[in-house]
């Protein structure tokens, strides 16, 4: 089994070399809208099956949206490292987060 960076080394080697006919390429080939779209996509099914009873449902999904995500880093140029470094850049640091009063009447 892949960990996530063997998985983005995967997809930006396929971006490359294209494989015809591949999901991956697909993606590529539509271009970042279609990807953008997929990641939205698969966003909202992850919250959705987080509501849910079925765990097996949310892996799926939310495997769906690592994918996706993946596939969107790539064809921006960001690369998995830039992410770990922003990751190891946050490891410990409190948050900035305040408790907020309700919001009514929306």
């Amino acid at each position: 089994m892949q960990d996530m960076e063997d998985l983005y080394q995967l997809i930006a080697a396929r971006q490359k070399n294209p494989k015809k006919g591949s999901y991956t390429d697909y993606l590529f080939t539509e271009g970042l809208d279609k990807i953008l779209k997929k990641v939205g996509e698969e966003a909202t099914e992850v919250v959705v099956a987080a509501k849910n009873p079925d765990e097996g449902q949310l892996v799926y999904e939310t495997a769906d949206l690592f994918y996706h995500v993946l596939v969107l880093l790539v064809q921006q140029g960001v690369s998995f490292d830039q992410i770990k470094s922003e990751l190891a850049q946050r490891e410990g640091k409190m948050s900035d987060f305040k408790d907020r009063p309700e919001i009514k009447n929306l």
